[in-house]
Parts: structure tokens; C-alpha cells; sequence
């Protein structure tokens, strides 16, 4: 396999998408519920252990971190939502931030919401995805953690969900299994954004 990734790195945190990079390149933003495994994802995809700063502590991401891969595009890395120990104030700041970037963003081609594979469908999560079908929000879902889980166990729920969230969609976007332990799920998510990278 060709590698997808050649080189990846930090260019800019910040809490206003008008302080965003424009240059046009493309962007793929994760998020996800707090401590879904969404830094160790990002620096798996990328190779790089240290890109994304993770901690054992949730709802440490509050910024819109990009990273600029390749130097063909961005890998935008969102503030987690549903960490419960936040303030109201907070929590009312970081939904700003996040609906400021999801629904104003221009340069963002697809957010990526990521779910722990572990749990059953959450209602926080299935309420984002709901916002962002009623916004024509263009998504895909990454399901994490696939280590924690026997293949049968990760299979049942992973179909699980997918029957949960076929009771309101028609159709589902496409749908990835990782593991950052493992990297699996690493080269179908690169070469998802490759191609679509190449109908931009």
C-alpha cells in the first residue's frame, strides 16, 4: 500500500473559525462524545503518537485544532461534547464553537462523528446525528475502540447501531471500525478521504 500519509502536522488552535486557515484545502473534521478515543485516532491515522495531545482526563479538547496532512489537506480536530463536569457556561461555549464550525464552516468536506463501539446507541450521539441531518450536514461515523471487544461482540453491536439509527435514516453514511491499538480501520479511512480528495 502506497502510504497515505507522508507527513502530518499542527498548524493553528483556536475557538473562531474565522481564524481558520484559508487557503481553500479541504477539511475532515472528527468529534465525538468526550473520551471516545478521538486524539489517539487522529494520531494513529496520521503516525504520529504525539500529533494530538491525549489525556486520560475527558473534555480536554476545547479548541478547533487543524493539522495539515500532506499538505494537500486538513484534519480538523473538534471539541468533544457531553462531558458532564463541565459548567453550563462552558458547555453553552463549546456548543458554539462546534455549531459555528459544523454549519458555517465552508472549507469543511466531512465531519467524521466518532462512537465507542462498546456502548449501546447513546442518546447524545444519536441526537447530534440527527441535528446534522436536519442541517444536510455531510458525515460518516467511525466506530472506536474495536480492541475492547471479541469480533461476534463487536459485529452485534455495531449492527446494533446501525438498526437504531436505520429507525429514522433512509440510507447511512459510510461506517468505519478502528482500532487505534491495533490500527485497524486505519488505510479504509485514509483511502475514504483520498478519494474523496480526488472529486474535490
Amino acid at each position: 500500500m502506497k502510504n497515505l500519509v507522508k507527513n502530518a502536522r499542527f498548524v493553528i488552535s483556536n475557538t473562531d473559525i474565522k481564524k481558520c486557515p484559508n487557503d481553500g484545502k479541504p477539511e475532515y473534521a472528527f468529534i465525538g462524545r468526550s473520551n471516545v478515543g478521538k486524539s489517539s485516532l487522529i494520531n494513529m491515522l496520521t503516525g504520529n503518537n504525539k500529533l494530538a495531545m491525549t489525556s486520560s482526563t475527558p473534555g480536554k479538547t476545547l479548541l478547533i485544532n487543524h493539522f495539515i496532512v500532506n499538505n494537500e489537506w486538513y484534519l480538523v480536530d473538534l471539541p468533544g461534547y457531553g462531558y458532564s463536569k463541565r459548567s453550563k457556561t462552558q458547555n453553552e461555549q463549546l456548543k458554539r464553537i462546534i455549531s459555528s464550525y459544523v454549519l458555517n464552516r465552508e472549507a469543511m468536506t466531512l465531519l467524521f462523528v466518532l462512537l465507542d463501539c462498546r456502548h449501546e446507541p447513546q442518546k447524545i450521539d444519536l441526537e447530534f446525528i440527527q441535528w446534522l441531518g436536519e442541517n444536510g450536514v455531510p458525515f460518516s461515523i467511525i466506530f472506536t475502540k474495536a480492541d475492547k471487544l471479541t469480533r461476534s461482540a463487536l459485529a452485534a453491536n455495531v449492527n446494533a447501531y446501525k438498526n437504531r439509527l436505520l429507525e429514522e435514516w433512509e440510507e447511512l453514511p459510510p461506517v468505519f471500525v478502528t482500532s487505534s491499538e491495533t490500527a485497524l480501520g486505519r488505510e479504509e479511512v485514509l483511502q475514504y478521504i483520498n478519494s474523496v480528495n480526488e472529486t474535490l
